[in-house]
C-alpha cells in the first residue's frame, strides 16, 4: 500500500514521526509532504529517517520528469492529512492549493483521503472549523475525529490527537474489502472468571488477543460487530460497534443468548470456564492446616446452547483449545456442538502469544491449518466464512 502522509504544523506533529515509524512496520510504502511551518517544528530529515522515505516541502522542487504534485498524486493509495490544523483544513475544504500539501491534495482523485483535525478545544468548536470538517466529509474525506483531554495548552477537551494505533487501525479500515457489509458478527473473547470468595477467583491463562483480533478484523471487512468479552489487560478494538464486558461464565451465557438471534455470525471463541464453585463464601477463606476441598458444578455451555438453537441463516464458530489429539477432539466438538466450523489449537503454544497455529475443521469433514500472528489469522479465517456462506 503507498501512503502519501501530510503533515501540518500543528504541536502533535512530533506524534507524527511515531505514526510514520509504525506505518513503516506494517510494511507501507511512505512518501510525506510537510508545510513550511511543519517543516520549521521538526527537520525533514526525522521523518526522512525514520520512515525511509522521501519528504517533500517545496511545490517547486525539481526532479527531471517529475511534476511532484501530479505524481505524488497518482502514486498514492492513500491521501492522509496528520496532523490536520484547522488553517490546512480550511484550504483543502475551500480548493485552495497554495502549497505542495494542497495543491497534490486537490490533485488526488481518489477516494481515500483521510484529515485527522488536531487543535486547541476552541479553534475545533468554531462553527467555521465545523463546517469546513463537514464539508471535506461531504467531498467524499473520511474524518478521523480528535479525542478529548489534556492539550498541550493546558486546556481541557476535544482537538487531541488520537492515537497513532487508532490510526493505523482506521487506514486498515479504509482499505479493507467490505467481505462482510450488511452482516452482524458476534465474538467472545478472554477467559471468564469464577468468584471463590471476594478475594479468589478460579480462571485461565487466555489473554483475549484472538478474540480481539478476530472483533477487529471483522470491523475491517465491514460488518457490525459486538464484542464479549472477559476480563483481560488488552484495550478494546478500536471502532467495534459495541463491547459488553462480562466476568463469569454464566454472565457470558447469558448475553450471547440474550443477543444470538440479531448476529449472522456467532465466533465463540473465549476460554469459558467449564466448571465454578459451587458456594461462592461471602467472607474471605482462611488458610488453616487442613487440605482444602471446593466442589464444583458444571458452567452452561454456551457453544452448544447456540449450536442447538441456530436458524437457518446463521453461521456459528466454535474454538477448541486442546493439549492432546487436537484435530480428532475438534470434530467431536463440531459434531457434538452442531457448530459450522470449529478452530482447534494446541492452548499450551496459543494462550498469552501474539502467534497461532490452527486448525479449521468444517462440517463436510475439510480440514485447513493456517499459521502466523493471529491479527493475520482472524482475517484469513473470516475470508473462510464468508466462502462458506457464499
Amino acid at each position: 500500500m503507498n501512503i502519501l502522509l501530510g503533515v501540518s504544523s500543528g504541536i502533535a506533529i512530533y506524534k507524527a514521526v511515531d505514526l510514520v515509524s509504525k506505518m513503516r512496520k506494517q510494511g507501507w510504502n511512505i512518501q510525506i509532504i510537510m508545510t513550511e511551518n511543519a517543516a520549521k517544528l521538526v527537520n525533514p530529515i526525522v521523518f526522512s529517517a525514520v520512515g525511509d522515505c522521501k519528504v517533500y516541502t517545496d511545490t517547486y522542487e525539481i526532479e527531471a520528469g517529475w511534476i511532484i504534485h501530479t505524481e505524488l498524486s497518482k502514486w498514492a493509495d492513500v491521501l492522509l492529512v496528520a496532523p490536520a490544523t484547522a488553517n490546512t483544513i480550511a484550504k483543502l475544504a475551500n480548493g485552495i492549493a497554495d502549497n505542495l500539501l494542497t495543491t497534490t491534495a486537490l490533485a488526488f482523485a481518489k477516494d481515500k483521503r483521510i484529515i485527522v483535525p488536531t487543535m486547541n478545544t476552541r479553534m475545533y468548536e468554531n462553527e467555521l472549523t465545523l463546517e469546513n470538517i463537514e464539508k471535506m466529509r461531504q467531498h467524499g474525506w473520511h474524518v478521523l475525529e480528535p479525542e478529548s483531554g489534556h492539550l498541550a495548552c493546558g486546556d481541557v477537551g476535544k482537538g487531541r490527537y488520537p492515537e497513532n494505533e487508532k490510526i493505523i487501525e482506521f487506514l486498515k479500515i479504509i482499505m479493507s474489502e467490505k467481505l462482510l457489509k450488511n452482516k452482524k458478527v458476534l465474538v467472545t473473547a478472554g477467559p471468564t472468571q469464577e468468584e471463590l470468595d471476594p478475594v479468589r477467583y478460579i480462571s485461565n491463562h487466555s489473554s483475549g488477543k484472538m478474540g480481539y483480533a478476530i472483533a477487529q478484523a471483522a470491523k475491517r471487512f465491514g460488518a457490525e460487530v459486538c464484542l464479549v468479552t472477559g476480563p483481560t489487560c488488552l484495550t478494546f478494538p478500536y471502532f467495534v460497534d459495541e463491547v459488553v464486558l462480562v466476568r463469569s461464565a454464566k454472565q457470558m451465557y447469558d448475553t450471547v443468548l440474550e443477543k444470538k438471534e440479531d448476529y449472522d455470525i456467532l465466533i465463540m471463541c473465549a476460554a469459558v470456564a467449564d466448571y465454578a464453585p459451587k458456594m461462592v463464601s461471602k467472607e474471605k477463606i482462611k488458610k488453616t492446616n487442613d487440605n482444602l476441598t471446593i466442589e464444583l458444578e458444571k458452567t452452561p455451555d454456551i457453544l452448544y446452547s447456540i449450536g442447538m438453537s441456530k436458524r437457518e441463516h446463521q453461521f456459528v464458530v466454535g474454538f477448541a483449545a486442546e493439549t492432546e489429539n487436537v484435530v480428532e477432539n475438534a470434530f467431536e466438538k463440531l459434531r457434538r456442538k452442531n457448530a459450522d466450523l470449529i478452530v482447534a489449537n494446541d492452548a499450551r503454544l496459543a494462550m498469552g502469544s501474539d502467534t497461532n497455529s490452527v486448525y479449521l475443521i468444517f462440517k463436510n469433514k475439510a480440514m485447513v491449518q493456517l499459521d502466523g500472528t493471529k491479527e493475520e489469522i482472524a482475517e484469513e479465517l473470516l475470508k473462510r466464512i464468508c466462502k462458506e456462506l457464499s
